[in-house]
């Protein structure tokens, strides 16, 4: 995809370059394949000799994707040959993948003479919104090349006669980076408690309601606020943070809405909710509405009331205390 890029950039960047729409067959080596992919950030250059081509796709999400970044970096003698290479881009290829000779057919997107530079940088946006700049050690490319146009083929093609037989073995390196957005994007998964299955829910992230939970949910980087609004499950509230280039899973346990109590106590204490003794230590599912404890130590016995709301969960607990008092 370096190659490609560069090509494309040259081509999209340098004025006085010409674009065309035409078809047309060609024969190529292709000596490598190259996959630009938000998904890994990893360089990965590849060599590319005179009359070869590479070919260049995207991977991974594009969405992810500002655009790509195309370094070239060219041997000493090559500022000895200026005009003496062009290079073209095809796409829409026919077939896409190829290795080693082939008989290609494709749309000729660029085609442009070789500049005599030892390194050059080009940003290639592939969304409209990209929010590129030309720099002085940047050049963008004038034009979005959709992601639907990939594969590419980046080929260079020998245009001057009479070299020396030593020009043939000129390599150039090809290093192609993706240029991130600062989104990244979550998947929601949502479980249900056996008793209640199905039944409805709002979802909303940063005070937008989500309408499909489905599909993921492409947001900025940094912290988000979830929240689920049900009258048939727990209302929960949830604060998450989306990572640069990143899908991050988020479990919603939807929960039966029935008040919870929870009691702590020692083991030796009898435990009474309206005047039925409690067996247990795990939570106790109750109605809504007021309802009676008793917690009872040997002689001692301690009462009182709780009003208990749909949706909440009470923890009950026995504290035992010690004071200590120093008196003259």
């Amino acid at each position: 995809m370096s190659a490609v890029l560069i090509i494309l950039a040259m081509f999209l960047l340098i004025p006085g370059i010409h674009l065309h729409a035409q078809t047309e067959s060609f024969r190529t080596v292709v000596e490598a394949s190259i996959e630009v992919s938000s998904e890994r950030n990893a360089e990965n250059p590849v060599s590319i000799g005179t009359n070869n081509s590479i070919l260049i796709n995207l991977g991974g999400e594009a969405r992810f994707l500002r655009g790509i970044e195309i370094e070239v970096t060219a041997p000493q003698a090559w500022l000895q040959y200026r005009g003496a290479l062009a290079m073209t881009m095809y796409n829409n290829l026919n077939p896409q993948t190829a290795s080693g000779l082939s008989d290609m057919a494709g749309n000729r997107i660029a085609s442009e003479p070789m500049p005599s530079r030892l390194r050059m940088i080009y940003h290639i946006p592939i969304r409209s919104q990209h929010g590129l700049r030309n720099t002085t050690t940047v050049t963008l490319a004038s034009r979005v090349i959709q992601p639907a146009s990939f594969p590419l083929i980046f080929k260079l093609t020998q245009i001057a006669k009479g070299l020396p037989d030593d020009f043939d073995q000129l390599r150039f390196t090809i290093t192609a980076r993706p240029i991130l957005s600062d989104e990244g994007a979550v998947r929601l998964v949502t479980r249900f408690p056996p008793q209640l299955r199905n039944r409805p829910f709002t979802v909303l992230i940063n005070d937008n309601v989500i309408s499909n939970i489905s599909e993921q949910i492409f947001l900025r980087e940094g912290e988000n606020h979830l929240v689920v609004i049900s009258d048939d499950y727990r209302n929960i509230s949830h604060r998450f943070v989306v990572e640069k280039a990143r899908v991050t899973e988020i479990i919603i346990d939807l929960q039966d809405p029935a008040p919870v109590i929870l009691f702590e106590a020692p083991q030796n204490a009898q435990i009474f909710l309206n005047n039925n003794q409690v067996r247990s230590r795990e939570n106790i599912s109750v109605e809504p509405g007021v309802h009676e404890v008793r917690f009872q130590v040997g002689d001692y016995t301690i009462t009182r009331t709780l009003n208990v709301q749909r949706g909440k969960t009470y923890r009950v607990a026995l504290a035992v205390d010690l004071t200590i008092q120093e008196e003259d």
